[in-house]
């Protein structure tokens, strides 16, 4: 009989685990604190990394492209539009940079759809209060929210920043507040070729980005107070984006009110505590929650669900007394792979924030543009390289 997989969150990191797990002959069941299973936020860019974890979970890339805007990161302008750094459009560069823009809503229901098909329960409507992880060569794992029990062989933490199943498998772990917070929508009409475009000013970065052939979503992340509030958040983006460039002043102008959102950035600190312990493990912001500022957050997301699906035994082995030492083993390796990696984007997206959104006014913002502008693009698409080349593990 295949053994039980149990995977609390069901947003992108959860689903993408339970796809993966599935279709490997496990049986997974998907807790999901919201009543309704859905994605909240507006859109993002998926890195070709990003892609590359899809296809090494079954998925047609087709089918990710289908529901997006194909596209590439053509580089950062200053507030006023002027621009600091282009990306080449063509070549080998422009495969380092290339994007597909997607609402996180149908990359969700995409998911969804996926784990279902590949046999995945999900129930909504389920807050889990305690984890216990077992022994990855022994006792079995459990779940409890309330009065209900889940018995699992495996149990994947992808609930999030805030995660119940972090607080067990690494105790003391907690996010803290960025002082950022990111305004995102989703704005009716293209902007251009759809392109990736960042600008940046002091405490502050703005980007769009086409998700479709007539929509652009875009974001506006600011240095903001913790526990702000604002009676409107579109007027608040509208004034503090009203002396940038027409292309920011105008999209946000386009954006029905309602359609704007914000959301506090919290990440949490590089550890050298490991991602799994007995029989839990944890995924996407649950392990890794990083500052937005190379936008890897889907990405690394979806990468751990590959490499979690690709190392760990065949569901209908796993209960054999060989491949219980073998999910122990697969689990330690997982760590192995997955830590250290996003421990360097953690460490990369902080450097991007600190030369980028995060610098403040005057004279540092002239030097950081001029010493930017020297950068040759080429330069800038080797860094790219590094971290879109991902490839799942053997």
């Amino acid at each position: 009989m295949a053994e039980a997989v149990v995977v609390v969150g069901g947003g992108i990191a959860g689903l993408a685990s339970a796809v993966g797990l599935a279709r490997r002959g496990w049986h997974v069941t998907v807790l999901e604190r919201a009543r309704v299973v859905r994605e909240l936020g507006a859109g993002f860019a998926l890195s070709r990394n990003g892609l590359a974890a899809a296809i090494a979970l079954g998925i047609d890339p087709e089918r990710v492209r289908a529901i997006g805007h194909p596209t590439w990161a053509s580089g950062t302008w200053d507030l006023h539009g002027r621009e600091i750094l282009r990306l080449p459009g063509s070549g080998p560069a422009r495969t380092a940079t290339a994007l597909v823009g997607l609402h996180r809503a149908r990359l969700h229901a995409l998911l969804l759809e996926a784990a279902r098909e590949a046999g995945a329960t999900v129930t909504p409507g389920v807050v889990v209060d305690r984890v216990e992880t077992g022994d990855a060569r022994g006792a079995r794992a459990s779940v409890r929210a309330g009065e209900r029990t889940w018995t699992a062989d495996l149990v994947v933490g992808a609930d999030g920043v805030r995660s119940t199943v972090r607080g067990v498998v690494q105790p003391g772990r907690d996010a803290g507040y960025s002082g950022y917070s990111s305004w995102r929508a989703i704005a009716p009409g293209a902007v251009g070729e759809g392109e990736l475009r960042q600008y940046w000013g002091p405490h502050a970065e703005f980007g769009h980005l086409g998700t479709g052939a007539e929509e652009t979503y875009w974001y506006g992340y600011v240095r903001t107070a913790a526990g702000a509030r604002f009676s409107s958040e579109h007027a608040a983006a509208t004034r503090r984006f009203t002396t940038w460039a027409e292309p920011v002043r105008d999209l946000v102008a386009a954006t029905p009110a309602e359609a704007v959102i914000r959301h506090d950035v919290d990440a949490l600190p590089v550890t050298d505590q490991p991602y799994a312990l007995g029989r839990a493990v944890l995924v996407g912001d649950a392990a890794h929650a990083m500052l937005p500022t190379m936008g890897q957050g889907v990405a690394t997301a979806i990468e751990d669900a590959a490499t979690l699906t690709l190392l760990v035994p065949d569901g209908e082995a796993a209960g054999s007394r060989g491949p219980r030492a073998a999910l122990a083993e697969a689990l330690a390796r997982y760590d192995d792979v997955r830590r250290p990696r996003c421990a360097a984007m953690s460490r990369m997206s902080a450097a991007s924030g600190a030369i980028g959104a995060h610098l403040g006014p005057g004279r540092r913002q002239r030097v950081r543009n001029a010493v930017m502008g020297a950068v040759p693009p080429g330069l800038t698409s080797r860094g790219a390289e590094s971290v879109t080349s991902w490839e799942p593990p053997a």
